[in-house]
């Protein structure tokens, strides 16, 4: 089961996925985007539910010039795990961490598939192919053995990030969150149907070149392992979403860095999750 929100007269509808196709959800479900994600688990309940009325009713799909939305277009939340990939860290330089290095994103970063990302006047723009995933359930103090439980789905996402900012000072806050920095989509893919989150290809084109291609089973901290140290110092809330951290193949560990200019587009494939095309502009 797929969901996803869309664009109807400038306003974030939720929206079932099927077969390649999208449906309206509102007719079936009497609550917003943000609202439907707090519910956690019982999303797919009522998608479930909304699916039969749909079918037995013959509904047409949404248009194919529906534009999307991101499937989780206010999170709470928005925690990131860096250097979290074996060759990741050792093509920028840097130590194997122990133990998870956690940063945050803001609602600001937040972009749809294909929505034009501006970059105009910045110096080093990244990109970072990444699996992410929703919080389903309230998680405080998790156990590793029963943290996938605690996860609603999967979707693709692009940390985009300006070197240049990231590494003015010990902080990396300023550099991962310029607006737009977030692209996040096309759709949330249950946790039932991903299964095993550490085992899904990661891969990542510029424009038509594969940049990033490595399998989820490279990460240092696995999803599991992420929820349970995170949620020792924070409560994790249903709708938060918790980025799992980049793959090798980004500009920062290549010589010559060729960073990301306007025209560019940057494609994020993980697993069977669909594709997050983001264009950049000036």
């Amino acid at each position: 089961m797929r969901y996803t929100t869309v664009n109807v007269s400038g306003q974030h509808a939720p929206a079932l996925e099927h077969a390649g196709h999208l449906y309206d959800l509102r007719p079936f479900i009497d609550a917003e985007p943000t609202q439907l994600l707090k519910r956690g688990h019982a999303l797919w309940d009522d998608l479930h539910r909304a699916w039969t009325a749909i079918d037995k009713e013959g509904r047409a799909p949404l248009g194919a010039d529906v534009q999307l939305a991101p499937p989780v277009p206010a999170p709470g939340k928005i925690v990131c795990i860096g250097l979290n990939y074996r060759k990741h860290a050792v093509e920028s330089g840097m130590a194997i961490p122990e133990e998870p290095i956690v940063f945050s994103k803001y609602g600001n970063t937040i972009a749809a598939p294909n929505e034009p990302v501006r970059i105009g006047g910045l110096e080093k723009v990244d990109y970072e192919a990444e699996l992410a995933f929703v919080m389903g359930e309230k998680a405080a103090n998790v156990r590793e053995g029963d943290a996938l439980s605690t996860v609603l789905g999967y979707t693709n996402a692009n940390d985009v990030s300006e070197r240049a900012l990231q590494m003015r000072s010990g902080q990396w806050l300023i550099g991962k969150t310029l607006d737009g920095f977030l692209p996040m989509g096309p759709s949330l893919v249950s946790a039932q149907e991903v299964g095993d989150p550490s085992n899904l290809r990661v891969r990542g084109w510029l424009n038509d070149e594969l940049r990033q291609d490595s399998n989820t089973s490279d990460l240092i901290f696995s999803v599991q392992e992420i929820i349970a140290y995170v949620s020792r110092f924070m409560t994790l809330e249903p709708g938060d979403v918790v980025c799992t951290g980049t793959p090798e193949g980004v500009v920062l560990g290549m010589d010559p860095q060729t960073w990301v200019r306007p025209g560019d587009t940057y494609t994020v494939e993980i697993g069977d999750l669909g594709r997050l095309t983001t264009p950049f502009t000036d």
